[in-house]
């Protein structure tokens, strides 16, 4: 006779992480969610007061190989955060605040433990967007992975007026480029610095340079943009903003070429801001070119608006206000 549980699914743990985390997950909600966790489905009432022509703007996401240090490290409270916030990020960049989110949580074998801390990083970056987590899926895979292996993806839905779209049709020649700091490697760039860094280093090392541990240097969260730019998305500084940029794969180039149209270019200074630490020790030791650099880490730079030059200084003391330290980094020139 063979069970579920002997073949490597058990049931019990599903429930017991069931029950550690519906308290926390009711915390996010808010007037417009309408079922609690555990139904087929997940609903959110749809009123868009205020909003005259009400878009929805979804994206769905991972965080890579990053999963492997929170793992090796058995530090999962960050990941969960960084999933959120990218999410947030790429919805925020075309002038969308997030309404839910859902997410996907895949392991090889299920520990209430783990799952829970994830989880847990979920409802705390839930939070601070003002995102209600209102669904997710937790699957157990023996087989599809090695028991302690897991992966996650979410879903996130946000809300924009029609004519408050940021796509790129509005930038022009002149425009600024204004970088936001990055809090380190982000979601983005990984594989490539895990095996730089892990021929050399152990993670546990306190490097100088990084004023902290390797691991928790490569751990730093992915952080949310959403509390300092939404405000000014949605205020008379709007005018300025032609376009903005979330810096992940592909670098700072690749992102925002995304919302430049063909016939600009970008112009960019990369000595207007100093690169984080990470990213020279990852060059120097792994002796990386400076193009892949530039194609496969943000290099210090999350978050890209591009800023009418009669708004720059406006924006920049806006960006101020809210704890940023906003700095200019290039331009959009005529594409020759």
């Amino acid at each position: 006779m063979a069970t579920y549980k002997e073949s490597g699914v058990d049931i019990d743990a599903g429930e017991d992480l069931i029950r550690r985390i519906k308290k926390p997950i009711r915390s996010t909600f808010n007037r417009n969610v309408l079922a609690d966790i555990g139904m087929f489905g997940a609903f959110y009432r749809a009123d868009f007061k205020g909003i005259k022509k009400p878009v929805l703007v979804s994206s769905v996401d991972g965080v890579g190989t990053k999963l492997k240090i929170a793992i090796m490290m058995n530090r999962h409270d960050t990941i969960g955060q960084d999933l959120v916030n990218h999410c947030v990020n790429d919805i925020l960049v075309c002038g969308a605040k997030p309404l839910f989110f859902l997410d996907y949580y895949a392991t090889g074998k299920l520990s209430p433990d783990v799952a829970e801390q994830v989880i847990l990083g979920f409802v705390k970056a839930c939070k601070e967007n003002d995102c209600a987590l209102i669904g997710g899926e937790t699957a157990e895979m023996p087989g599809m992975y090695s028991m302690e292996d897991y992966d996650v993806a979410g879903t996130i839905v946000g809300i924009v007026d029609e004519k408050k779209i940021f796509n790129g049709k509005n930038v022009q020649k002149g425009d600024v480029l204004i970088g936001l700091h990055s809090t380190g490697l982000h979601t983005n760039g990984y594989s490539l610095a895990r095996r730089v860094l892990l021929n050399k280093f152990a993670l546990d090392i306190y490097i100088e340079e990084l004023g902290k541990t390797l691991g928790d240097a490569l751990l730093a969260v992915h952080r949310s943009y959403r509390q300092s730019v939404y405000p000014i998305l949605t205020s008379h500084l709007s005018k300025y903003i032609h376009g903005l940029s979330h810096i992940t794969g592909g670098g700072i180039e690749g992102n925002t070429k995304r919302v430049v149209p063909a016939r600009f270019m970008l112009t960019i200074d990369w000595n207007a801001w100093e690169r984080p630490g990470i990213f020279n020790i990852i060059q120097h030791v792994g002796e990386v070119p400076e193009a892949d650099m530039r194609r496969t880490f943000n290099l210090g730079v999350g978050l890209i608006l591009l800023v009418d030059r009669e708004g720059v200084d406006a924006v920049l003391s806006a960006l101020r206000r809210k704890k940023e330290k906003p700095f200019v980094m290039g331009e959009i020139a005529n594409n020759h």
